[in-house]
C-alpha cells in the first residue's frame, strides 16, 4: 500500500446538485493533508463517501488499501473520524462518552489512553460533566479523544475548529501535529487558510471541483501577476475605486488591508511604477492618504485567482 487514501475520478449528484465533481488526488502514509474550501465545496459529502457512509456515484476510492464501496467494515474499524459540528451525546459525561466509544469498537480507554492521553489529559478532571455542559474547545478535544480511542490508522476530521475560539483553534492544531510524529496519517478539512498552511500537501476545493492540488507554499508561489496590498482609511470606498481602476484584475478586503491584482503580466521589477500609478490614481479620486505596497502572494490569493479562473 503506497498510499493512505486515492480518489479517482469521484462523482457525486443529489438530485441535480454536484456535490463532487470528477475529483482525484491521493493522500500519501503519515501525512498531513488539508481539504480546503468554503460551506458548499463538497468537502464534507467527501468525508461521508471515505468513512463509507455514502457511495460514490462513479469513480472509486480507497482507505488504507480498502474499498470504500466494497471493504467498508474494514475501513471502519481502521478509521478515526470526527464530522463536522458535535456528534457526541449530550446527556452522557465525559468519561461516559469515551467508555462508549472505546466500547463500540471493541476496546477500552485504558488500552488507548497512551495515544489519547496528551489530548485527553486536558479534559479529564472534567470526567464526570455532561457533555453539553462543555465549551467549545472541551467539546473539541473528547471528540478528537472519542475519534482516537480506538487507535486508528487514519485521521479523518471535518472542520474540527470551524466555532470555537482563536486559541482552542492553535492548541488543537499542536495536537495534530504530535499526533503526525507519531506516524498518524491525518486528513483534515477547513475554510480557514492559515490552519492551510499547517498541513504538508493541500488540494483546493470551489463548487465540488479540486482548483489546485500542492504544498501550501508551492500554491502561493505559482500567483503569476503583480499584488498589492492597499491600505487608507476608507476601505470600502477605495475598494470601489480600484475596482474600476482600467488594469484591475480583482480587488477584494484582506483584513485591515485590500488586495489589489493586476491584469497586466509584467515582472517584480515593474511592481514600484504599478504601485505608484495606484497611489496617483487613488489620491485624484480622494483618497490622498491611500498607501499601496507590493507584497508577495499567499494561499489565500491563490484560491481567489483559481475561483476566477474557474468561474
Amino acid at each position: 500500500m503506497s498510499n493512505a487514501v486515492e480518489v479517482r475520478a469521484v462523482t457525486k449528484r443529489f438530485d441535480k446538485v454536484v456535490a463532487l465533481d470528477d475529483l482525484s488526488f491521493d493522500v500519501a502514509q503519515g501525512e498531513l493533508f488539508g481539504l480546503i474550501g468554503p460551506d458548499g465545496a463538497g468537502k464534507s459529502t467527501l468525508f461521508r463517501i471515505l468513512t463509507t457512509l455514502v457511495l460514490p456515484d462513479s469513480g472509486s476510492a480507497t482507505v488504507l488499501g480498502f474499498d470504500v464501496a466494497r471493504d467498508l467494515w474494514d475501513i471502519r474499524s481502521r478509521v478515526g473520524y470526527m464530522p463536522g459540528g458535535f456528534s457526541l451525546y449530550p446527556d452522557l459525561t465525559v468519561a461516559e462518552n469515551l467508555e462508549f466509544f472505546a466500547a463500540v469498537f471493541g476496546t477500552t480507554v485504558a488500552e488507548g489512553y497512551e495515544l489519547i492521553a496528551p489530548v485527553y489529559k486536558q479534559i479529564e478532571p472534567f470526567r464526570d460533566r455532561r457533555a453539553d455542559a462543555l465549551s467549545g474547545g472541551m467539546k473539541q478535544k473528547l471528540a478528537l479523544s472519542c475519534a482516537l480511542v480506538h487507535r486508528p490508522d487514519i485521521l479523518l476530521l471535518d472542520e474540527p475548529t470551524t466555532g470555537v475560539d482563536a486559541v482552542s483553534r492553535r492548541e488543537f492544531w499542536g495536537q495534530l501535529a504530535v499526533l503526525k510524529t507519531s506516524g498518524l496519517t491525518i486528513v483534515v478539512s477547513t475554510p480557514y487558510m492559515d490552519e492551510a498552511m499547517r498541513c504538508d500537501r493541500v488540494v483546493l476545493m470551489h463548487g465540488g471541483r479540486i482548483l489546485g492540488n500542492d504544498a501550501p507554499g508551492a500554491i502561493g508561489a505559482r500567483f503569476e501577476r503583480p499584488l498589492f496590498a492597499v491600505f487608507g482609511e476608507t476601505r470600502y470606498a477605495m475598494l470601489e475605486v480600484l475596482r474600476a481602476f482600467p488594469h484591475a484584475r480583482s480587488v477584494y478586503l484582506f483584513g485591515d488591508s485590500l488586495h489589489y491584482t493586476d491584469e497586466r503580466e509584467v515582472q517584480a521589477p515593474a511592481s514600484p511604477d504599478i504601485a505608484r500609478e495606484l497611489t496617483d490614481y487613488l489620491s485624484s479620486r480622494g483618497h490622498p492618504d491611500a498607501r499601496v505596497e507590493p507584497i508577495v502572494a499567499g494561499i489565500e490569493d491563490s484560491f481567489m485567482a483559481l475561483m476566477g479562473s474557474a468561474a
